[in-house]
């Protein structure tokens, strides 16, 4: 392990096209959605156990699910947690993260990434995250993880790299990334064989993608920047608390990496899902012989290619469907297509106007 790696976890999204298992008060990296008996959370840590160790792994969160966290993580201390007063989307976060670890240590190297990946090899992902490590060390350079795509899904940005090896075996020039396409595009990336998934995991230097603020999100810059004397200190929080709110709401992949020049990719094959919705972890999960996927107590009768997921101590007897989402959370029971499920995120927010905030 290189005593320059650290590790950012980002862990404070609400998770809301999992509703209604994903809540406000415990959201999806929290839950044991892979059914291991660790939730997303804790997965995603011991998986980066195997590149650095526990005091150089940090946790990026919204300030409400601190305590949330030290519960899922009781080995870190409250430095390594990194608490945003409000969700301003990815840009910021990053940027808070590398002052952050630039401050501990110049010569930092860090990993940033989501909490909620399913990854189904450790072991090729660690490989694959060395690789990048030992890469961004020794250049000036901004990678991304892409994972190489085995269908044209529509629910995934893309990244198109150059046909042309740097140095490096198996590192790639970023050309340009593509937002989340439809169909026949998707369908078009996929045959073109230039196109990745990506997957939103970042490696590079605290002080190159620190650089890379200064030039492209000046504004996100100069707030954060006024804070290197209070970094890692007691006052850091009142700080956060006063200029991160100011910042702009803005993801790293439109601040950063679609202007900057210096971004590369590695071509990656370790069973990666984002779990972003719950077709991802129907995709992801064992079926039975009729494609359903089951969890607690359910009796079937006629049911082909569904998600069913009940509570404890209840039965759920479902009969005469298919494709269907049938998740009963208790205090709210959602039974909806399985093909339309992008369409939960705004169906929570009308459950949210109609009905309060009690139910999401």
């Amino acid at each position: 392990m290189n005593e320059h790696t650290y590790v950012a976890i980002m862990a404070g999204g609400v998770g809301s096209r999992f509703w209604p298992a994903s809540r406000e008060d415990k959201p999806k990296q929290f839950l044991d959605i892979a059914g291991d008996g660790r939730s997303l959370l804790r997965m995603t840590f011991d998986r980066f156990l195997k590149l650095t160790t526990a005091d150089k792994i940090f946790i990026v969160t919204n300030d409400k699910y601190k305590q949330l966290v030290k519960d899922h993580l009781p080995e870190i201390t409250d430095q390594q947690i990194l608490c945003e007063p409000s969700r301003n989307n990815t840009a910021p976060s990053v940027a808070y993260t590398a002052f952050k670890l630039h401050g501990i240590d110049p010569e930092a190297n860090f990993v940033i990434a989501p909490s909620d990946a399913l990854i189904v090899n450790d072991t090729l992902f660690a490989a694959n995250i060395n690789k990048a490590l030992r890469f961004t060390a020794e250049n000036d350079a901004l990678l991304t993880l892409g994972i190489s795509p085995d269908a044209p899904h529509t629910g995934y940005g893309y990244i198109q790299f150059l046909d042309e090896q740097t140095a490096t075996d198996d590192v790639y020039r970023v050309k340009r990334f593509a937002e989340k396409p439809d169909l026949p595009t998707a369908k078009g990336f996929l045959k073109s064989g230039d196109y990745l998934w990506n997957a939103g995991i970042f490696i590079w230097r605290a002080k190159t993608i620190l650089d890379a603020y200064e030039r492209y999100a000046p504004e996100i810059y100069a707030l954060l920047s006024q804070g290197l004397n209070y970094y890692n200190t007691d006052e850091e929080q009142s700080f956060i608390d006063e200029f991160y709110p100011q910042t702009p709401s803005i993801s790293v992949d439109y601040a950063i990496m679609e202007s900057a020049t210096n971004i590369y990719t590695i071509p990656a094959q370790f069973g990666w899902s984002d779990l972003g919705a719950w077709g991802a972890l129907y995709h992801e999960s064992d079926k039975d012989k009729d494609g359903n996927v089951l969890t607690g107590q359910v009796v079937l009768e006629d049911t082909h290619n569904s998600f069913i997921r009940a509570p404890k101590g209840k039965l759920v007897v479902v009969g005469g469907v298919d494709d269907l989402l049938v998740i009963d959370e208790g205090d709210v029971l959602l039974v909806y297509p399985r093909n339309r499920e992008q369409e939960i995120k705004a169906l929570r927010s009308r459950v949210e106007e109609q009905h309060g905030q009690g139910y999401v």
